[in-house]
């Protein structure tokens, strides 16, 4: 059950969000759980000038997960920080010649190419040189979930059977991405420049939506599936996290989830 404090900010996100509408208005945790018609998950918006918090399902998003592609986001930004990649259009991989599963993986490929089809192996490379020190000391600046990368320098974001991943909750995603687009990060404006044109999904009269989807099998009959980023429409900016768990479900299960959430709320 919501508390009072939590029903205020609902209705202070609730009018600044009045004049998107046309007719009447819809309750921003009834568009959350209309986008999610029914599937098992979550999805958590923060609105940054008021610091209202949308979640329908709070038991959900305070669950940690596997982040799978997810943390390409922070495994870029460390690249940039460190000063191994600085460009969009820059070689960033080169194939091994090892042909796998996702086709527009086997090629060269830039960094916003590699970023854009969610090459495993290119950021798999990325995490190696970044080093074990490196990438230690940069969950622990991010304080990322539960920060356990004894699994692999290369591999502790990605599930599989009998792997412990690194785990972070939808809740958690969503406020260190809004963290990142405030500058309460310790990254450059450059760096969160390059990220930002790299995650760039969709744009509208109304808005932009800039995003990362994140798909891996926690066990033999379970999926999760996110979409983590941030949506910009006038003066608001809106970072936001959705998971979805089940047989079968994606990433861009999670992305069309929050493309109708904010179609619903009028920013998209």
């Amino acid at each position: 059950m919501k508390s009072i404090f939590q029903f205020l900010l609902i209705g202070i996100l609730f009018a600044s969000l009045g004049s998107a509408f046309s007719g009447e208005p819809l309750s921003p945790d009834v568009a959350v759980r209309d986008a999610l018609k029914g599937k098992h998950g979550t999805l958590v918006i923060i609105d940054c000038r008021t610091m209202a918090v949308i979640d329908a399902f709070p038991e959900e998003s305070a669950k940690r997960r596997p982040p799978c592609s997810t943390f390409k986001i922070w495994n870029t930004l460390a690249g940039l920080e460190n000063g191994l990649i600085s460009s969009r259009d820059e070689p960033f991989y080169k194939w091994d010649g090892t042909a796998r599963s996702i086709p527009e993986w086997n090629r060269n490929l830039t960094l916003k190419e590699a970023f854009q089809v969610s090459c495993v192996p290119a950021f798999q490379g990325l995490a190696r040189r970044i080093g074990g020190d490196g990438m230690a000391s940069w969950i622990n600046t991010l304080k990322y979930g539960n920060g356990d990368i004894s699994s692999g320098l290369d591999v502790f974001w990605l599930p599989a059977e009998g792997r412990r991943t690194i785990l972070i909750s939808p809740a958690e995603q969503a406020e260190l991405i809004r963290k990142l687009v405030k500058g309460k990060l310790p990254v450059s404006e450059r760096s969160r420049s390059v990220l930002r044109d790299l995650m760039l999904a969709r744009k509208t009269d109304k808005g932009t939506l800039y995003g990362k989807t994140g798909t891996g099998q926690i066990d033999k009959t379970t999926n999760v599936g996110w979409y983590v980023g941030y949506a910009e429409t006038g003066t608001s900016c809106l970072p936001f996290a959705c998971a979805l768990f089940g047989e079968g479900v994606m990433g861009k299960d999670a992305r069309a989830v929050v493309e109708n959430a904010f179609e619903m709320l009028g920013f998209l």
